[in-house]
């Protein structure tokens, strides 16, 4: 049998899970695994802060399917830094693997440097977190680790490996190991019947697609089912790409601030929703009475005990969200041809019509920017095949309201946790997943100085990311002004026309902040200099494969549409009709 170390076997096993790329810090505690992959064939990434290689590592992960990102660090602070990235991991299913170093087993328990019990600590924010007491058992519980990823709801591990453990000789044969099996359940064939029965008896049915479905590889089946159904489909922020914003079948988000007008309105409207891999978020719901009065629901979830959760469905059923999909479009072939499908033509063409009726206005030209102008641009310069990363806060509320998202894996948000300082880390990663899709982030001032240095990350690699700063709290530039900083001609003007009330003092030059980390940089005030300064960016980002940040300087308060109930939003904005000679009716299928 083969001797090696143990971190040797364990390189070799992540190899054979098909990991190529990986974040991290190197430390004393784990350099024994850091002399083993400098054996392998996996490329390394700095990063800058371990929770940015978290970070880093989600964005890997969502971007990519079938791929898991990695984020390595050593003992003590640095498993500690990882529990917000994990979190954030956890609360999204997002399969992720941290890898933290530790003392000498015989030193846990004497307060020993950066001697600390990371491994319960980060238990509540993983599916699995273990301290690994002995050499032999290294590549094994890496080989477990991946399958627990996988298997059920997705989600995060973490591996603490003692120094001692990691420098033992053990007996590993890698011919003679491979991955092991990951389950899916299987719906109940009964269930799917009665879940179609429900649905063919409505009048106004809808499908609710959450992130499960991207994550289950399932968009195509959820189109395809919607379309034999002639169903109205409303994405979830997670689940958004499921079905491109302009299939006629997609009839906008519902929510309480990441929502569309006529999504709420449609669902509202609704008398039945088929819910498949969500889970009922607050955002998405407001409060539960509201949400589900005069509607009958099914829950479709990978996990058995989500079901009810939040409230109970009328039908609940537990099984993988593709393999319940198959099952559906299996079942609603069988009663198409047998004439058993309602097509409902008068339901799906009044929620085209909300559609078309119930859009925002978004044509702004004031000084400093609107929100609504920018994302308008953004629509335009950028094409269907961009995958975007957006931060927590009213850029990702403005976001979720103003964009178009037409793939599923394109919109890369975090979703429950929203931790301050995910996006460029998370863009980063996303772009080294699948290298020949164009990233751009969009991102709020403040989360963007939380973990700025991150940008040095994806410039000392030539990661060429966009990154568009919402900058809507500049104080501390205008007082930086009134000591004698010089500002150019555009940021001047910019300040000149604020008559906002003062908020916040933590306003930086994001510009030479970015270019001091290697990047290239502009900063937009007028609203016809923003399509230009899009257009610069693309061009420069992949000719010269470096990060380039683009400055929207906004307004100090934007009135951004919100609410407390689905059925009480607050809106500033005029209503705007599209021409009505554009046809957004579901065709016969």
């Amino acid at each position: 049998m083969p001797k090696m170390s143990a971190t040797d076997a364990a390189v070799k096993v992540l190899e054979s899970e098909g990991v190529t790329d990986v974040f991290g810090i190197p430390g004393a505690a784990i350099l024994p695994f850091y002399e083993s992959l400098q054996k392998s064939r996996i490329r390394h990434y700095v990063v800058r802060h371990e929770e940015g290689g978290s970070h880093a590592a989600e964005g890997y992960t969502r971007a990519k399917a079938g791929k898991i990102g990695v984020n390595i660090g050593t003992s003590g602070p640095a498993g500690t830094d990882m529990v917000t990235g994990l979190y954030s991991a956890m609360a999204d299913s997002i399969p992720i693997l941290c890898i933290t170093g530790q003392a000498p087993r015989a030193k846990l328990h004497k307060e020993d440097f950066q001697a600390i019990d990371i491994a319960s600590i980060v238990k509540p924010v993983t599916k699995w977190s273990v301290c690994v007491m002995e050499g032999a058992q290294l590549p094994w519980v890496f080989r477990k680790a991946f399958q627990i990823m996988r298997e059920g709801r997705p989600g995060p591990v973490h591996i603490d490996l003692p120094i001692d453990v990691q420098r033992e000789p053990i007996e590993y044969d890698p011919e003679a190991d491979a991955p092991l099996a990951v389950n899916k359940p299987r719906p109940n064939p009964v269930a799917i019947e009665k879940a179609m029965t429900m649905l063919v008896d409505a009048d106004r049915p809808v499908i609710v697609a959450g992130g499960g479905v991207i994550n289950a590889e399932a968009s195509d089946l959820l189109v395809e089912f919607a379309e034999i159904t002639n169903t109205p489909v409303i994405p979830t922020l997670m689940g958004w790409g499921a079905i491109p914003d302009d299939h006629p079948l997609h009839a906008g988000m519902v929510g309480l601030q990441t929502q569309h007008r006529y999504g709420n309105a449609t669902f509202l409207d609704s008398d039945f929703v088929l819910g498949i891999g969500n889970r009922w978020a607050n955002r998405h719901t407001g409060s539960i009475n509201v949400y589900t009065r005069g509607r009958k629901f099914v829950h479709v979830d990978i996990e058995p005990t989500q079901i009810g959760r939040v409230f109970g469905p009328d039908l609940g059923i537990a099984a993988d969200a593709r393999l319940a999909l198959e099952m559906f479009v299996e079942v609603a072939r069988e009663w198409a041809d047998a004439g058993r499908i309602r097509r409902r033509n008068a339901w799906t063409a009044k929620a085209a019509e909300r559609k078309r009726t119930l859009l925002r206005r978004t044509d702004f030209d004031n000084v400093p920017l609107k929100p609504q102008r920018v994302f308008q641009e953004i629509n335009a310069v950028f094409d269907r095949n961009t995958r975007f990363v957006t931060s927590i806060g009213l850029g990702q509320i403005a976001s979720g309201q103003f964009q178009r998202i037409y793939a599923p894996r394109h919109y890369v948000i975090c979703g429950q946790a929203g931790p301050l300082g995910w996006d460029v880390s998370a863009a980063t990663g996303a772009k080294l997943a699948e290298p020949e899709t164009e990233v751009v982030a969009v991102v709020g001032d403040y989360s963007f100085q939380f973990l700025i240095e991150e940008l040095a990350v994806a410039a000392q690699y030539n990661v060429p990311i966009i990154v568009i700063v919402l900058n809507n709290a500049y104080l501390g530039l205008i007082r930086q002004a009134e000591r004698g900083y010089k500002m150019d001609y555009e940021v001047q003007l910019s300040f000149n026309n604020v008559n906002a009330p003062e908020i916040g003092e933590y306003g930086v030059d994001h510009v030479k902040a970015a270019e001091a980390f290697g990047c290239l940089a502009t900063r937009v005030v007028r609203s016809e200099d923003i399509a230009p300064k899009l257009r610069w960016a693309r061009q420069e980002c992949a000719a010269r494969k470096l990060p380039v940040v683009v400055e929207m300087m906004l307004e100090r308060i934007t009135n951004i549409a919100m609410g407390t109930e689905i059925d009480q939003i607050t809106e500033f904005e005029e209503i705007v009709t599209l021409p009505s000679e554009m046809d957004l009716s579901p065709a016969e299928v």
